[in-house]
C-alpha cells in the first residue's frame, strides 16, 4: 500500500450509485421542493328545469346565497374565502375553506321554501358535486284514484 499524502481527497464516503438510493435522494428532495396545493371544494347547482320555465330566477337565487351562506360564523362574509358565480343557468359555489354539500342543499331548500316553490320542486344529487333541482313526479294513476274517490 503506498503512503496516503496530506495533498490527495480521502475518499471516506463511498460512491452509490444504486438506483433505489438515487429514487429515495430524488423522491426526498422533491419533497421538500413541492408546495403544498390547498384543497378547493367546488360544487355546481344545475337550475336549468325551473328558470326555463320561469318559476325561478337564477340572479336572485345567487343574491340570497351571497346574503346567507356564513364563512367564520358570520353571514355575508364571504371574502375570498367562498365565490358565487352564475354562468346561464347553473351556480358554481367554490369555497377554499372546507364547504358543505349539504349546506348548500339545505339552503337551496331554505330559499325554496321562502318563495313557496318547496312543494314542486326538490334538490337532488345529479353527481358527486352537483345538485340539480327537478319537479316532483306525480303519475296518471295516482290522480285519477284521487279524482274517482
Amino acid at each position: 500500500m503506498a503512503p496516503v499524502s496530506h495533498w490527495e481527497p480521502l475518499q471516506i464516503i463511498p460512491k452509490i450509485s444504486s438506483p433505489l438510493f438515487l429514487e429515495f435522494f430524488n423522491k426526498k428532495s422533491a419533497v421538500h421542493l413541492k408546495a403544498k396545493k390547498k384543497p378547493v371544494w367546488k360544487f355546481t347547482l344545475n337550475l336549468s328545469n325551473p328558470v326555463e320555465d320561469g318559476i325561478l330566477d337564477c340572479s336572485n337565487f345567487e343574491q340570497f346565497l351571497r346574503e346567507k351562506v356564513k364563512v367564520g360564523g358570520k353571514t355575508g362574509n364571504l371574502g375570498n374565502v367562498v365565490q358565487i358565480e352564475s354562468l346561464k343557468n347553473k351556480i358554481t359555489v367554490t369555497s377554499a375553506k372546507k364547504f358543505s354539500k349539504r349546506y348548500l342543499k339545505y339552503l337551496t331548500k331554505k330559499y325554496l321554501k321562502k318563495n313557496n316553490l318547496r312543494d314542486w320542486l326538490r334538490v337532488i344529487a345529479s353527481d358527486k358535486e352537483s345538485y340539480e333541482l327537478r319537479y316532483f313526479q306525480i303519475s296518471q294513476d295516482e290522480e285519477e284514484s284521487e279524482t274517482e274517490d
